[in-house]
This record gives C-alpha cells, sequence and structure tokens, in this order.
C-alpha cells in the first residue's frame, strides 16, 4: 500500500511539472514565425516555428507566394523611373548598381551661361539654362553643372532590409535622384545647417559644391506636393514625395526618417519606403532626408 501511494504522487508531480510551461503561464506568449529565405521581408507560408523571439530568418507575416533563396532577381519597377540618358542601371547578382554621370535632366541657372556668371570659355548658354529665380548671380555657388565630368556609383541590394539599429548619413551624397543628379542631407558642412547657403539653392532646391550639383530640398522641377518618386537613398530604399500613392494623401504614420511600409505605385505588394516628410523648414522648405538611414547603405562613390 505505502509502494502504491509513492508511485500515485511521483505520477501527480510528474504530471504537474510537465503539463504546464512558463509559455502557458504569460511570462513568454509564443508567435508562430515565417520563413524568409529570400530576405525580401514576406514570409513562407508552408514554412514556420513557433518561439517566443523572432528567429533569425523568420518574420511575422505569411504572404510570400515565392520564398526561394534562388528565386529570380529583377530589376525594381522603380526604376523604369530614372533618367536613361544619365543613368546606367543594372544587376550584379543580388546587388542593383546604379552609374550617373551626375547632370540633371532639368534645368537650372547652374548651367554654364554667358549671362551674368560668364568665363572666358563659355561662348552660348547650355540648352537647358535658365535665368535664375528665386537665387540671384551674385548668391549663386561658384561653378557650372557642365564643369562637372563627375562619375558617380551606388550599389544597392535588389531586395533591401532594415537594419537592427538606424545609421547617420554623413556629407556628401547620400542618394541618387531620378534626374540624374545626387541628393544631400539636411547639412553644408560639418556642424553647419544647410540654413546659412539655403540662400544659394536653385527653384529646384539645388546648388553646386565641390564635387556636384545636388538637391537639398523638394525638387520641384520634376515633384511639388506629391507621390512621384524622388530617387534611391543609400541603404536601397526609395524616396517618394510628400503624399503617399496608396492614400493619396500625407502619410500619418510614418518614423523618424520619413519611412514606412505601403503600396506604392511601382509596387502592389506593401513595402518599405520613404517620404519628403510633410514638414515645413524655415517656414518655406521641405529637406528632402533629414532622418536616418533605416537600412543599411553603401557609400555613393
Amino acid at each position: 500500500m505505502k509502494t502504491n501511494r509513492s508511485f500515485i504522487l511521483m505520477f501527480i508531480a510528474l504530471a504537474f511539472f510537465t503539463g504546464c510551461s512558463s509559455d502557458e503561464e504569460g511570462s513568454c506568449p509564443l508567435t508562430t514565425w515565417y520563413q524568409d529565405a529570400d530576405n525580401d521581408g514576406l514570409g513562407n507560408p508552408n514554412v514556420s516555428q513557433s518561439a517566443c523571439q523572432q528567429p533569425s530568418g523568420f518574420v511575422s507575416n505569411n504572404s510570400d507566394t515565392d520564398d526561394s533563396a534562388n528565386a529570380e532577381i529583377t530589376l525594381h519597377s522603380a526604376f523604369d523611373d530614372f533618367d536613361k540618358e544619365n543613368f546606367t542601371i543594372y544587376l550584379d547578382g543580388s546587388d542593383v548598381v546604379l552609374e550617373t554621370n551626375g547632370h540633371p535632366n532639368h534645368t537650372s541657372p547652374y548651367w554654364s551661361s554667358v549671362n551674368g556668371r560668364g568665363r572666358a570659355t563659355v561662348t552660348s548658354n547650355h540648352p537647358l539654362f535658365v535665368e535664375p529665380t528665386v537665387t540671384s548671380y551674385d548668391q549663386m555657388a561658384p561653378g557650372f553643372i557642365d564643369d562637372f565630368d563627375g562619375f558617380f556609383t551606388l550599389r544597392v541590394s535588389a531586395n533591401p532590409s532594415k537594419a537592427s539599429r538606424s545609421s547617420s548619413t554623413g556629407l556628401g551624397p547620400i542618394g541618387m535622384a531620378i534626374s540624374g543628379a545626387v541628393i544631400y542631407n539636411d547639412q553644408e558642412g560639418p556642424n553647419v545647417p544647410i540654413d546659412n547657403a539655403i540662400s544659394s539653392l536653385d527653384y529646384t532646391g539645388a546648388h553646386t559644391g565641390p564635387q556636384s550639383y545636388h538637391y537639398h530640398i523638394e525638387p520641384i522641377a520634376w515633384s511639388l506636393n506629391d507621390d512621384k518618386l524622388i530617387g534611391i537613398i543609400a541603404d536601397g530604399f526609395f524616396l517618394y514625395g510628400r503624399k503617399c500613392n496608396s492614400t493619396g494623401n500625407y502619410p500619418n504614420d510614418l518614423d523618424a526618417s520619413g519611412g514606412h511600409i505601403s503600396t506604392t505605385q511601382h509596387s502592389n505588394t506593401a513595402e518599405y519606403h520613404y517620404h519628403i516628410q510633410n514638414e515645413l523648414y524655415l517656414n518655406q522648405y521641405y529637406i528632402l532626408f533629414p532622418g536616418d538611414y533605416q537600412g543599411t547603405p553603401n557609400a555613393v562613390q
């Protein structure tokens, strides 16, 4: 009888300790995670596991219809908007390589001219030259666009993903605009905000610098208070105008860098991208990209 009682007590104890996990008690709720073999942020509904923390290579959604790591990589349709004369864009393995001469495809007073800022070698105005409007000859930065025979290259992932932590932008190019010119942040120099050079910007928010013609603020040559594609930031995510194509209005769910996940005119699948933030700077300008990279950037070289 004593032996039977001991056996029963042991059985009850074993059932107690194995029948209730810490997850069921609420200290670590289990989540179903789906494999993301092609690293596009979308999970395979046929391959999943349950875990308290997100496993490496897994995501929370299950909307990927082709999660093969060897799936064919193609150029994003947004690249069709980049100027064909100034850009060469191609795939190299799982990367996209963008090469540009740095010249914009629109008018500017920064194209060479014999008017106001003439030089001995200039005998006629460049076809894209226009007289300055929001700036003036005496406020413009030195140099003409066609002085720059530069060549810029950016290599980004064909399927960019957000990094575990954001990183700050630096001086110089932080992206490429669809026009062919490059994008800068809101600084004119080390700890020098663009305020100090705002008077030198042309009508489309750009000016010349030591190495390039580049944009700091909303480029109204092709985008003004709309959802048009501006270009690509050096972490591989696209930058759009102030409005969101998915709603036709200003997005209200942007993160600190102006990014969010939604469909665009270039993708029916929701994806992460940036917007020019609808926040006035100096009461009249919209900075192109004042935030941090949310992905892992490569240098524009």
